[in-house]
């Protein structure tokens, strides 16, 4: 309870303890959660994601810093690789956003990603919900650049804004890679290099052949040269008018809905998940199950409908 005093009075170090808690799932995690839940919701989340080397990082800084001049409490959320061996971030301990301020303005968590698909750790949302409840009013989300996966960043933010670069090729590229689909705002950075007008240009086109609902947001295109801050106060413009949108045609409302039950669906996908494997392993020699589908005794999807029968015989309804 001190601690919790200390993080509801705004220390900072107790909010690092309490998003170290979370981010480890230490015992009465949950709990904590289930508290702190409902003092959450007032936050704005906005994720940036896009392929690797767009410049996202340095494009979150120049944000960060717009905001917290303007007296914006802004937390960051930077969702790194993980190390193979460790599992922890591999690039959680560099020198990043060293010139923001100092004073309890701005936050910024460096986590890794522990293998989570769409370029979001699983503790991510959590993270997120301790930063909204500490009393931040933007929490900026930075994914890992993940190509052509699950882009899951669409279930934790309000606003999504994708990053590309002139290398990351052509308009039909970035929508091979599915980014389109998942972003708000699209930022063609590094403006000043060779194709970056022309990207702008055909990604302008190709949002505007998207079929979409009359009430639909309009995807916008925005170029930048976060390197030098040119293009920040339009990005961030471009932010206020997606949110405004969404709140006025309640959007806004509809997909935080969406986002809480995906999140309760997620919870029991993870408690029930973890009491089949449970269970499964006090009945069953697993590793037998193994040797006889690699020795073509068997076959995962046999193997799979027994296991199922073994647990549900278990669990009579």
């Amino acid at each position: 309870m001190e601690l919790l005093d200390r993080f509801f009075s705004g220390d900072i170090r107790a909010l690092s303890r309490l998003i170290t808690q979370v981010e480890n799932r230490r015992e009465g995690f949950r709990k904590l959660l289930g508290d702190l839940s409902k003092k959450t919701g007032r936050a704005i989340k906005i994720g940036v994601t896009g392929p690797p080397g767009a410049g996202k990082s340095t494009l979150v800084y120049c944000l960060t810093s717009l905001l917290s001049g303007a007296g914006t409490k802004v937390g960051i959320v930077a969702v790194d690789p993980s190390s193979p061996f460790t599992g922890g971030a591999l690039l959680g301990d560099r020198v990043r956003m060293g010139e923001l301020p100092s004073d309890g303005r701005v936050y910024f968590r460096s986590m890794a990603s522990r293998g989570a698909t769409g370029g979001l750790s699983s503790a991510t949302d959590n993270v997120s919900m301790v930063l909204d409840a500490f009393g931040f009013d933007i929490i900026l989300i930075e994914t890992v650049g993940v190509g052509q996966v699950e882009l899951d960043i669409v279930d934790a933010c309000d606003t999504v804004v994708v990053v590309v670069v002139p290398e990351s090729g052509d308009a039909v590229q970035t929508m091979k890679a599915g980014l389109m689909e998942v972003a708000d705002i699209m930022v063609v950075n590094k403006a000043d290099r060779q194709g970056a007008e022309s990207l702008a240009v055909e990604l302008k086109h190709a949002l505007h052949l998207r079929t979409s609902t009359q009430d639909a947001w309009e995807t916008k295109v925005v170029t930048t040269q976060a390197n030098q801050s040119i293009g920040i106060e339009k990005l961030h413009q471009r932010i206020r008018e997606h949110l405004e949108f969404i709140k006025a045609n309640d959007h806004f409302d509809r997909h935080r809905r969406l986002q809480v039950q995906k999140k309760i669906l997620a919870i029991l996908s993870h408690r029930f998940r973890r009491e089949f494997i449970d269970r499964l392993a006090e009945q069953v020699d697993f590793d037998q199950i193994v040797d006889d589908v690699y020795r073509g005794r068997s076959d995962p999807y046999l193997v799979a409908d027994e296991l199922y029968q073994t647990y549900a015989r278990s669990h009579p309804s």
